[in-house]
């Protein structure tokens, strides 16, 4: 039986379950991508682990980076309810190997298989709700989820530091697995069975030329700021060129195949191109922020680690209060007028970061972070909702996983490129003037140039979202649904 499309964009009657649902598993894997990082310090000790601890956070980020758009795609040809709870089953495995490592290279492998379950978490819960609520309360629907992610960036940190300090690192990956459990069951119960497009092939060759070369790409730009290998080192020179040559292999394998991992179609829909290009802008800029303002604060500030994780609060905290509000003006107010507005509150937030001194204190971080989230809390949640709305809805498992791609991709960007301008700067001040980079005027440099093109970077994304135009509803596909509860996920 075909799904009709006055169906598909009708509220499914227990749609606020269904969202609880959903927040329940996406605050439980935000929280795990950043209690893990607190917990560092003391893994690299007691696993004997030097620097290639940092394969603990980079394998996690890769693996969820690279299989984001596959996993949006099997959602649309499996089933998104199927590939949730698929998702958390791994997730959880994975948590329980990561408790049990032995080694350092133990606990990369068992992050590799956390961050496949975690990735279909993020690629499939915005498409979920996007099928459980209508195009006009959708907006604040993400915006309830924009929230809870904020909430469980928050918590990590705090939650990850008592346990760390009662029961040991090994306790930051078991506690996932009990609460896992409730979600999974959780998940079992409430989530309908979703519609799937089905007598189509997956795209292997696809997949693959996407998932090998976005790997190796970002490991590229994760080497490049690395002082042991530098942007003309011969392995990131290579590492970026094969990922490039193979992502541009993608795209014209894209082009040709009759039934491809990504419609490059979806790209010719305005409001949904404009969405994700200016979320990219936007996230290259969160992602260059985070790298930059935990040196500022403890090198320059003088601040310890403790006092700078109070200040940096300020942003989750207030993306937490914002975040709900823009998904409530969505639905009110144009998605053109209020995501650009958005996005120029935070590039005027990062135009008063780039005059940042020595000579500050923690209130001048605190109001800027806050007037950067309030602006970004804005953006957020109607652009979401607009690229989900402008997707059909054959399509918007993809479309759903594209937005987690370009925050992740955006996010790895905006460290490199964040570090490579500072790094740069601060090289030069410090041989024309005759002193070490480490100098505070030669640290002052590199980072106002930083915020600098962070603003740049925001204030075209505010210029791309206003060119979106009006939003359409496209025509929606003929779908079969999986089974009697398959309308209810309209």
């Amino acid at each position: 039986m075909s799904l009709p499309t006055s169906a598909a964009e009708q509220s499914a009657p227990n749609k606020w379950i269904i969202l609880g649902t959903v927040v329940f598993g996406t605050f439980m894997s935000t929280l795990d991508s950043s209690i893990v990082n607190i917990a560092l310090p003391t893994i690299r000790r007691q696993l004997n682990a030097g620097d290639s601890v940092e394969w603990i956070v980079l394998c996690y980020l890769l693996t969820t980076t690279s299989t984001l758009l596959i996993m949006g795609k099997l959602s649309d040809w499996v089933g998104r309810r199927q590939l949730y709870i698929t998702g958390f089953c791994v997730f959880v495995l994975g948590s329980m190997l990561c408790g049990l490592a032995w080694n350092l290279w133990s606990l990369v492998a068992f992050r590799v298989l956390q961050g496949l379950g975690a990735s279909m978490i993020y690629a499939i819960g915005p498409a979920i709700i996007s099928d459980a609520f209508s195009p006009q309360e959708r907006g604040q629907a993400l915006g309830l989820m924009g929230s809870v992610v904020a909430a469980g960036s928050s918590a990590g940190p705090v939650i990850g530091g008592l346990l760390l300090g009662k029961f040991g690192w090994s306790s930051i990956f078991f506690v996932n697995v009990p609460i896992g459990l409730i979600a999974i069951w959780r998940a079992w119960t409430i989530l309908p069975n979703s519609p799937k497009v089905t007598n189509q092939r997956f795209d292997l060759v696809g997949a693959g030329l996407f998932l090998i070369g976005v790997t190796t790409l970002l490991t590229g730009l994760d080497f490049g700021p690395e002082p042991q290998y530098g942007w003309n080192a011969p392995l990131v020179i290579g590492l970026l060129s094969i990922g490039t040559i193979l992502l541009v292999l993608f795209l014209l394998w894209e082009m040709r195949v009759s039934e491809p991992m990504l419609r490059l179609s979806l790209f010719r829909v305005r409001p949904f191109t404009a969405a994700i290009l200016a979320a990219f802008c936007g996230f290259v800029a969160s992602g260059g922020n985070l790298f930059i303002i935990p040196f500022f604060l403890q090198q320059l500030l003088g601040l310890n680690p403790g006092q700078a994780g109070l200040v940096l609060l300020a942003g989750p905290l207030t993306l937490s209060i914002v975040a709900p509000l823009g998904g409530y003006l969505s639905s009110r107010v144009s998605t053109r007028w209020l995501s650009s507005f958005g996005l120029l509150m935070a590039a005027i937030g990062y135009f008063a970061f780039s005059f940042l001194d020595a000579g500050w204190d923690w209130k001048d971080v605190v109001w800027r972070s806050s007037l950067v989230s309030l602006g970004f809390g804005l953006f957020q949640s109607p652009n979401s909702s607009s690229a989900l709305n402008s997707a059909p809805l054959a399509q918007r498992g993809i479309a759903s996983s594209m937005i987690a791609f370009m925050r992740n991709l955006g996010f790895v960007v905006g460290i490199a490129l964040a570090a490579a301008v500072w790094y740069s700067t601060r090289n030069r001040y410090g041989l024309a003037h005759n002193v070490s980079p480490e100098a505070t005027a030669a640290q002052l440099l590199g980072m106002h140039y930083a915020y600098l093109i962070m603003t740049g970077l925001v204030l075209t994304g505010a210029i791309i979202s206003f060119t979106r135009g009006r939003a359409s509803q496209p025509s929606q596909p003929v779908v079969v649904p999986e089974g009697p509860m398959a309308g209810a996920a309209g």
